[in-house]
């Protein structure tokens, strides 16, 4: 940094507004809680399981067809599943020797929709 730029991200204030931080923290999620929703995020942190995902927001699958849509070998698909069921993403039901993937509900395709639609609208 030179002399003429000035670093406008560090507050020169040295007042702490005890009435705002009070009032913050008293809203703040619980630490635990928010440690969860981090974890939770990570999740969507890959492409695969992004678009298996995408995959299931369209019709529930097995296996072998999700990894025929997506052009992968099914052992790498039943392993971003089984992240994908552990973060309670997606469930599965069997039926006879098939096992079919779905959604676990609607909030998977709303939180993934406003991410979608963040993502979208920066570029635009």
């Amino acid at each position: 940094m030179t002399k003429n730029n000035i670093n406008i991200d560090v507050c020169s204030c040295t007042v702490i507004h005890e009435d705002i931080v009070n009032k913050i923290k008293k809203r703040m999620p619980q630490q635990e809680n928010l440690y969860e929703l981090a974890e939770f995020f990570k999740v969507f942190g890959d492409t695969t399981r992004i678009k298996i995902l995408c995959v299931l927001f369209e019709e529930e699958m097995c296996v072998c067809d999700i990894a025929a849509v997506l052009g992968m070998n099914q052992s790498a698909i039943s392993h971003q599943l089984r992240v994908l069921k552990q973060a309670r993403l997606v469930k599965y039901r069997k039926e006879g020797k098939s096992v079919y993937y779905s959604l676990d509900d609607d909030h998977v395709k709303n939180i993934f929709d406003q991410g979608l639609n963040h993502i979208i609208h920066k570029q635009g």
